[in-house]
C-alpha cells in the first residue's frame, strides 16, 4: 500500500502555548507517529492547511479536494479537525477510484491521554480494507462519510439512521 496523508490541522496537531495560555495548530505529527510505531508501508505526508476546522472555508475545502484528486495514491488519509470533518467528507464524496479516510482527535496527539494514535490506526486499517469511497474513522468505528454526525454533547461520532 502507498498511503498519501494530507494534513489540515485540527486538534490532532494542536500544541499548548503556555505564555499565551492558548492552544494553536502546530506542525503535523502523523509522520513522526507512524515512524515511531514502525509503520511498514510506504507513506507520504503533505501539509495543506494548519487550521482549526471551525475556521475552514469553502476555499479551504476546495484546496483539500484539489490535493486529494492530485495525488497518484489510491489510498488517502486526511487528518482533520473533528468539528468540520463531516462537511469536508461531503466535498470529497464524488472523487472516483480512491479510498479516502478522514480522522482526527478529540485531544491533541501531544497529550498523554490522546485518542489520536487509536484513531490513526483505525483509519489506516480502513483505508486498506474499504472499497473506494469516503469514510470517517473515529471512536474505534469507521463510518460512511455521508452517514455520520458528530454528537457534540457526547463528544463522539455516531452513524445516522
Amino acid at each position: 500500500m502507498k498511503l498519501h496523508i494530507i494534513t489540515t490541522g485540527g486538534t490532532i496537531d494542536k500544541i499548548y502555548f503556555d505564555a499565551k495560555s492558548d492552544y494553536q495548530v502546530g506542525d503535523p505529527v502523523i509522520g513522526e507517529l507512524l515512524q515511531r510505531m514502525n509503520a511498514r508501508f510506504e507513506f507520504s505526508v503533505e501539509s495543506v492547511l494548519r487550521k482549526d476546522s471551525l475556521d475552514l472555508t469553502d476555499a479551504d475545502r476546495q484546496l483539500i479536494r484539489k490535493h486529494t484528486e492530485a495525488t497518484d495514491a489510491d489510498c488517502v488519509l486526511v487528518t482533520h479537525g473533528t468539528d468540520g470533518m463531516v462537511e469536508t467528507a461531503s466535498w470529497l464524496s464524488d472523487i472516483a477510484d480512491k479510498r479516502i479516510v478522514l480522522t482526527g482527535a478529540l485531544q491533541p496527539a501531544a497529550f498523554y491521554q490522546t485518542d489520536a494514535i487509536f484513531n490513526i490506526g483505525c483509519a489506516i486499517g480502513a483505508v486498506q480494507s474499504k472499497p473506494p469511497g469516503v469514510y470517517i474513522a473515529m471512536n474505534g468505528q469507521v463510518f460512511d462519510g455521508d452517514k455520520v454526525i458528530k454528537n457534540r454533547e457526547q463528544n463522539c461520532f455516531e452513524a445516522l439512521p
